[in-house]
């Protein structure tokens, strides 16, 4: 997903159609949460003229995050549209669009891609169903236990248990 300054030129009066699998695994180490995630499908175009490149582009594909309740493996599919615009001659102006500056006289929208996937990941997210076999959350550990709300009701504080036993003998007498 690179090009130079110079392509990009010779693209202006043909226009440039883009359709592409971009391989953005590297982005689980840039945040821990990604599990796995397959290639990403890029379809899209590019508006060239002699300052500027506009890709319109539409990202697609899936990425393995952690449930946020079980710690499971979910499968978050996802579908981006977006406009991204490069300068290909350096201006003094301001605008309210964003643009991105090249780098020397290349055209590299890869880590573009990877910033909006980043951006892409919701806070939460929860898996609606727990298959057999499949690996849930920890349901204890040291000092601690996952318990149902009735056992809770149902246990007697071992502190208050010789107080439980007083009112007992009183209801026998």
């Amino acid at each position: 997903m690179k090009w130079t300054i110079s392509q990009l030129h010779q693209l202006q009066n043909k226009g440039l159609n883009i359709d592409e699998m971009v391989d953005v695994s590297d982005i689980k180490q840039v945040n821990e949460e990604i599990r796995d995630i397959k290639p990403v499908h890029v379809v899209g175009r590019a508006d060239i003229n002699a300052s500027k490149a506009t890709f319109h582009l539409k990202i697609s594909g899936s990425m393995t995050l952690p449930c946020s309740r079980t710690l499971v493996d979910v499968n978050y599919p996802f579908s981006i549209e977006t406009t991204e615009t490069f300068l290909l001659k350096h201006m003094d102006f301001e605008t309210f669009e964003d643009l991105h500056e090249t780098e020397g006289e290349i055209v590299d929208l890869t880590p573009i891609i990877k910033e909006i996937l980043l951006l892409e990941i919701p806070m939460q997210v929860f898996c609606d169903d727990v298959r057999e076999g499949q690996e849930i959350a920890p349901q204890s550990g040291k000092d601690w236990e996952v318990i149902t709300e009735d056992e809770h009701n149902n246990k007697i504080d071992p502190r208050l248990a010789e107080l439980a036993k007083f009112f007992e003998n009183n209801d026998k007498n």
